[in-house]
C-alpha cells in the first residue's frame, strides 16, 4: 500500500496547474503558479492555509489543529498516522486549489 504522503502526493499533483518543490523547511511543497496550496513533511505532517470560516470549522470538529508553529495564522496543520489520513489532507489541499485558480483569469 501507497504511503500517505505518496497518496497526497499522486492526487494533487494531478490537479491542473499544480506543482511541487521542496519546501524551505523539509518536505514537499505543493503551488498553484506561485501560491503555495500547501506542504507535507514526509508521512507525519500536513500544513495548509485555509479560509477563516473552514479554518475554525475543521479545527471545532477535531480534523485539525491551528498550525504548529504560527497558529495565530490562518493555516492548520493535519498530523497524520498513516494511509487513512491522506483522504483528509488532499480535501483540505483542494480548497487551497479551488480558491487559487478561481482567481486566475
Amino acid at each position: 500500500m501507497a504511503s500517505a504522503g505518496e497518496l497526497i502526493r499522486e492526487a494533487v499533483t494531478s490537479w491542473p496547474g499544480v506543482t511541487e518543490t521542496t519546501h524551505r523547511f523539509g518536505g514537499t511543497e505543493y503551488l498553484y503558479g506561485k501560491k503555495e496550496i500547501g506542504h507535507v513533511h514526509g508521512d507525519r505532517l500536513a500544513d495548509l492555509p485555509l479560509p477563516r470560516d473552514l479554518h475554525d470549522r475543521v479545527i471545532a470538529a477535531g480534523r485539525a489543529q491551528p498550525h504548529h508553529v504560527l497558529p495565530e495564522t490562518g493555516w492548520v496543520s493535519v498530523w497524520i498516522e498513516g494511509p487513512q489520513d491522506a483522504a483528509g489532507v488532499i480535501e483540505g489541499g483542494s480548497c487551497g486549489w479551488v480558491r487559487c485558480s478561481a482567481q486566475t483569469p
